[in-house]
């Protein structure tokens, strides 16, 4: 396969340059969308076709990824920059000091909330609280929601219920960052082996390994016996219904478990 981009490729990546991140689903419909539209060869290998996308974008330091969601298990693409510079390095005081993630100019609130919670999830009260706290640059409560929405907007957030979480395209770009800032409370999941925020954990003080529920849910597919796929010890938790990317989303949500909120510093 030719490495130059064409046509199809430029239209491709104007897209997601445009959306910030897409599904999996969108993804493969686009793929073909922009191959018929420039009359350009077409098979289904998605991933060879990105491929030659990212190719180019190397010296631009940006690179088009794929991502799982950790509540329903459905894959998405996005758009992320992977360049490390002064600014990220400098975001680990703001993380401490004023619970603000900076990363190429762009603010993640209450990333210190949600990697500290077990749940992975932060509540809005509990993000107006953290903000009118900030030593340095206390936020109004009109500020901090405009900040909040903005962010579930730009889907680097998802709020549910009151509560954030952190979206995939915030994960996939950030998770070199989270690996050195959290890297005391950071733990991957044991079969995917990305980031586990939203997850279920090995009971077993010796063995403490995560699991999404999408991958626990196919993980103990078929297994009448659930047992840790680490220590052997049985796994005390409620096994999630198998997460198929075919279900609606009503359905998906209604999927999603509830670890407990409370902090893993307590």
């Amino acid at each position: 396969m030719s490495r130059t981009m064409g046509d199809s490729h430029k239209r491709f990546l104007q897209t997601i340059m445009s959306s910030g991140i897409i599904s999996a689903s969108q993804a493969v419909a686009l793929h073909k969308h922009c191959c018929e539209t420039h009359a350009a060869h077409y098979t289904d290998r998605l991933d060879d076709f990105i491929n030659v996308i990212n190719t180019q974008l190397q010296p631009f330091f940006m690179h088009i990824r794929k991502g799982m969601s950790e509540e329903d298990g459905l894959e998405d693409y996005s758009l992320v920059n992977v360049t490390e510079t002064d600014i990220t390095r400098m975001a680990s005081d703001y993380a401490e000091n004023e619970k603000i993630i900076q990363k190429n100019g762009k603010s993640l609130f209450t990333m210190d909330l949600i990697v500290d919670s077990e749940s992975g999830t932060a509540s809005s009260t509990d993000v107006l609280n953290c903000a009118d706290s900030l030593r340095t640059k206390k936020l109004k409560k009109k500020e901090t929601e405009l900040v909040l929405n903005k962010f579930v907007q730009d889907k680097w957030l998802k709020e549910k219920d009151g509560d954030y979480t952190l979206s995939v395209r915030c994960i996939v770009e950030m998770e070199q960052y989270m690996r050195r800032i959290y890297q005391d409370l950071i733990k991957v999941c044991h079969v995917c082996h990305n980031i586990a925020l939203q997850c279920q954990m090995c009971e077993t003080p010796a063995c403490g390994i995560k699991m999404h529920l999408p991958c626990v849910a196919r993980y103990f597919r078929a297994r009448s016996d659930p047992r840790c796929p680490a220590c052997n010890d049985f796994w005390p938790h409620e096994i999630p219904g198998e997460l198929s990317q075919n279900l609606p989303s009503s359905s998906r949500e209604n999927t999603a478990l509830t670890p407990s909120r409370r902090s893993r510093r307590s």
